[in-house]
């Protein structure tokens, strides 16, 4: 059962002391937490805490708050604990693994990445492959439909492709490529596939072995945890890669992709954010990773529901063009305005309590392929605490705002 009443009431910031709580349509750049994370947090940093170790109480403290976090994001995406890595971003975790995967690239070698994801699974591939001296090839996608699908992948793959990076889902228009069969055809020819599930782990359960992917990174700030990174791999795979580190740093994986203390407290609320999300059907049963996929299933009809509202609403508004229209979106709606500024509509937007930005949200080469330049548009996520109410003081805000 998913009732977004009772969830909502355990977010601080959706229960204000005083006045009304915006409506927040700004989750895919970053999730309202619930108050068990912020209590996590803020108990872990303040009790005993010391490096990780096992002889005093806050030594071991340290080492049980990074197990039970490697244990939740397990359960999570699928793979074994010690297949979870922890960064300070997806971001800095691409660039470490991509500098490494570049160690054994040469020129001749082809590294494919595509247009239709954030910049953050672009450049550091691009720019490792650049200092390789190997190929860059581009996947492009229909910028009519949102589409990016397998003929588009094999199109530019070969014998040579060392590395396919690929979006589990766009960030600024929502669109899902078939990732078993792209992850499938990649490894035909013999390439490592890294997917970018930050936007994808949002809305929809991860299972790393159904997707097909070598790795896997994802951002629990983006569902309802703290700010920080996390890869994930086949512990087999991840201990063929082998990024630069300091010599006294542990040679084990995953202590080897992570550079310098761990912010333990963090770590905890990323368990805290897991169980959590683990809870969102309240009739759930069975391990957490079960009860994870029942969540995502009562989530996915939830927030599939307010994404068919919004869109009837967004049809009957005059000089809107809706940008997200690939066969298999997450809730995720990149709109435009004929003759107005995206930006204007979203300061109008925050002027009466609806929080719905405009940028290209770092998706520069989705944003340029659309004809949008690096404008981009109005981005309309959702999110778990999001309500048919909310919905329609957006659809309200938008309509005043194309008739001023």
């Amino acid at each position: 059962m998913y009732d977004v009443d009772t969830i909502r009431a355990h977010f601080p910031s959706l229960n204000p002391t005083n006045g009304i709580a915006p409506a927040y349509f700004d989750g895919p750049g970053g999730t309202q937490t619930p108050g068990v994370v912020g209590d996590a947090i803020r108990s872990t940093i303040t009790g005993p805490l010391s490096n990780q170790g096992t002889v005093t109480e806050s030594e071991r403290r340290a080492e049980d708050t990074v197990n039970a976090a490697r244990a939740a994001m397990a359960d999570f995406t699928g793979v074994a604990p010690n297949g979870v890595v922890f960064g300070r971003s997806a971001t800095s975790l691409h660039y470490i693994i991509a500098r490494a995967l570049a160690a054994t690239w040469s020129p001749g070698d082809e590294v494919v990445v595509s247009r239709l994801d954030h910049d953050a699974n672009v450049r550091p591939w691009v720019q490792a492959a650049q200092s390789a001296g190997a190929t860059v090839r581009w996947v492009d996608f229909d910028p009519d439909s949102g589409d990016l699908t397998l003929d588009h992948v094999t199109a530019v793959l070969s014998n040579r492709t060392r590395l396919l990076a690929i979006t589990g889902a766009s960030n600024l228009i929502g669109t899902r490529p078939d990732l078993p069969a792209i992850t499938a055809a990649a490894h035909e020819v013999g390439a490592h596939v890294h997917v970018d599930a930050v936007h994808l782990a949002a809305h929809e359960h991860i299972d790393l072995a159904a997707i097909g992917a070598d790795t896997l990174s994802c951002s629990p700030y983006k569902f309802l945890g703290p700010h920080l990174g996390v890869l994930v791999g086949r512990v087999n795979t991840l201990a063929t890669i082998h990024p630069e580190k300091l010599l006294p740093s542990p040679e084990s994986v995953p202590e080897r992709f992570e550079f310098g203390t761990l912010p333990y407290e963090l770590l905890a609320g990323v368990t805290a954010a897991v169980d959590f999300l683990a809870g969102l059907d309240s009739a759930a049963a069975g391990t957490r990773r079960e009860r994870l996929a029942a969540s995502y299933a009562a989530l996915h009809a939830h927030e599939e529901a307010l994404r068919t509202h919004i869109e009837a609403g967004l049809a009957d508004l005059p000089g809107i063009t809706l940008r997200s229209r690939a066969a298999h979106r997450t809730p995720t709606l990149l709109t435009t305005f004929a003759g107005r500024s995206a930006t204007d509509a979203y300061r109008f937007l925050a002027g009466r309590g609806v929080n719905a930005p405009a940028s290209n949200f770092y998706a520069i080469e989705t944003s340029r392929t659309l004809g949008l330049g690096d404008a981009g548009g109005l981005r309309i996520g959702l999110a778990p605490y999001n309500t048919r109410a909310e919905a329609d003081r957006l659809l309200a805000g938008l309509a005043e705002f194309l008739a001023a």
